[in-house]
């Protein structure tokens, strides 16, 4: 198996979890990431640029605001804008002002699932911590179609809903503390495979 890209879907507490995240990714993960984090509708653009600035201080690859046709470049990071969806096309990001999902704009279920029909097994979810479900049925999509997903074990995250929700939509995640997840990516996607992926039980 050869994954093309990771997309992080978060909501409440998202940020410090996606800081966690990014700091055990290793320098060899280059492969693009996305990442789709809730914020409120109205957002000023000023607090985008903020929120990217944030991010950057943790990660040494380029962090960037998506914009429509965005190319997905190695070694780069996308963060969904304010008051769009973020859709995954062969190769390329795409926003749209369609009405919010699950009274979310970005929505992670919309980013989640145009991934999987887009890359279907050759993606990688993470679901991190988050106070709604939006989020769970696109993970769903992603395991149907081959992809992995991992989400956060919902004991360590601030808002449980989000977890618990996609524990409930999947069969097959990778249950993992926080912590874990940036190295086991690393790992897989450095291997090329999920072979030993499996649901945790603990």
């Amino acid at each position: 198996m050869s994954y093309k890209l990771i997309i992080i879907g978060s909501s409440l507490g998202g940020l410090s979890a996606t800081k966690t995240l990014l700091a055990g990714l290793d320098d060899n993960c280059v492969i693009p990431i996305v990442l789709v984090q809730h914020r409120e509708q109205k957002a000023e653009s000023s607090m985008d640029n903020l929120l990217t600035n944030m991010i950057q201080r943790y990660t040494r690859r380029r962090i960037e605001e998506a914009e429509d046709k965005t190319p997905l470049k190695f070694n780069c990071i996308y963060l969904a804008p304010a008051d769009y969806h973020l859709l995954i096309e062969r190769e390329c990001i795409a926003l749209s002002a369609d009405e919010p999902v699950t009274y979310a704009r970005p929505s992670i279920d919309v980013a989640f699932d145009s991934a999987a029909r887009t890359y279907g097994s050759s993606v990688i979810c993470v679901v991190l911590t988050g106070a709604s479900r939006d989020g769970a049925d696109g993970a769903a999509s992603v395991e149907a179609r081959g992809g992995l997903v991992i989400i956060q074990d919902p004991l360590t995250a601030e808002k449980d809903t989000l977890p618990r929700s996609a524990v409930s939509a999947t069969k097959h995640a990778r249950v993992m503390h926080l912590d874990e997840i940036g190295p086991f990516v690393s790992n897989i996607v450095r291997e090329g495979g999920a072979s030993n992926a499996t649901r945790a039980t603990g």
